[in-house]
């Protein structure tokens, strides 16, 4: 029987998968809990997801997978939700990646953030807040939880530029502008120069991805608005070296000064296998207190991580402490914490520490 999309969209959301892989003339695999798992008996050969997704293209997502053998769009699944597709080739043959974009906009608490620390970096009306990760890390997730929480808290404009638009918003207390690379504007850095004449209070920008647009959301962070983007970047300091290594030689000292004055605060994530279910986020945060600022600005930014470490006062934690906070609190495996840590050995030490600490107790 061949797979028809509806039916395909309906299983990714019943196993409450995260993507769906298809390809020419091979079977279809679900990501559930960030594991790749194949559905039996779903061989779709390569006119099938021709058919399948084809009829999905306009003629401009047409003209762009002609001529570039790729194209990204967002999808309306009715009551299941949003998808986000990637179509591509490879060997010659149609690949598509699927995202489920859910049509609830997940809260703090649902995807087990550090709540306070995140409320504390959003009490700033200016400035720049990093999300970053991997692909498939939740940065979305978080972001679209942030602009929730001040769409229901803040009196603001508030505009995204996205490619594509995923998560949709509706307004409570503030208007929000929803800009779609391609169909609203050529390009971020367009939009980001057009949204200094749109009278924006706050502005999302979906990824820092080349120089211009980083360039172009660290001025309008640093003329008095508040700017989110995203980063392919594992903590705080691989991200201010990527932003600052992202300008030629000449310009970086005062690319340290601009990002060491705009910058707010970086939030990192890494997904990992829950003990009671699902996925459960370790995250770093870094806010920009004076000490970092400094770093920052006077190019010691290695010494930001023990920065972080000291930092429980502002809010911050590095990845280490929340793998340890993890264990400890029985939420995953061990090897599954020591996979995610940067450097296992200190996390292992930590938890040793932690547990001899217990054992003195008894």
């Amino acid at each position: 029987m061949a797979i028809n999309l509806n039916l395909l969209l309906k299983v990714m959301v019943q196993n409450k998968a995260s993507d769906t892989h298809i390809r020419g003339d091979s079977q279809v695999f679900l990501r559930i809990n960030g594991h790749i798992t194949p559905i039996n008996s779903s061989n779709m050969t390569e006119k099938e997801v021709e058919d399948l997704v084809f009829p999905l293209f306009t003629p401009r997502l047409k003209k762009i997978f002609e001529e570039k053998h790729e194209v990204d769009f967002s999808h309306e699944g009715g009551e299941l939700g949003r998808f986000r597709f990637n179509v591509f080739t490879h060997k010659g043959k149609t690949g598509v990646a699927i995202r489920h974009i859910p049509l609830k906009i997940p809260t703090f608490e649902e995807l087990r953030l550090p709540i306070d620390s995140i409320k504390k970096i959003l009490t700033n009306e200016r400035g720049l807040i990093l999300v970053t990760g991997i692909t498939g890390s939740g940065k979305t997730s978080t972001l679209a939880a942030m602009i929730e929480y001040l769409n229901a808290t803040w009196d603001a404009h508030i505009i995204t530029v996205e490619d594509p638009i995923e998560f949709s918003f509706a307004e409570k207390k503030c208007i929000i502008s929803q800009r779609e690379l391609g169909s609203d504007t050529t390009s971020f850095v367009d939009a980001l120069r057009a949204a200094m004449r749109q009278d924006p209070d706050i502005i999302l920008v979906g990824e820092m991805r080349d120089l211009e647009t980083t360039q172009a959301a660290i001025t309008a962070a640093e003329t008095g608005h508040l700017v989110f983007g995203t980063l392919h970047t594992m903590n705080a300091v691989q991200t201010v070296s990527r932003v600052i290594d992202l300008f030629p030689p000449h310009q970086q000292a005062q690319v340290r000064m601009q990002l060491s004055e705009s910058l707010r605060g970086i939030i990192s994530q890494r997904l990992l296998t829950c003990t009671k279910g699902g996925r459960l986020p370790a995250v770093e945060i870094m806010v920009n207190t004076p000490h970092i600022k400094k770093m920052i600005a006077e190019n010691t930014i290695d010494s930001i991580t023990g920065a972080i470490a000291k930092g429980g006062f502002y809010g911050m934690q590095t990845f280490n402490q929340s793998l340890v906070k993890m264990h400890k609190d029985g939420m995953a495996k061990l090897e599954d914490i020591l996979q995610a840590a940067s450097n296992p050995d200190d996390v292992l030490l930590a938890i040793k520490g932690i547990e001899q600490e217990i054992e003195g107790k008894r």
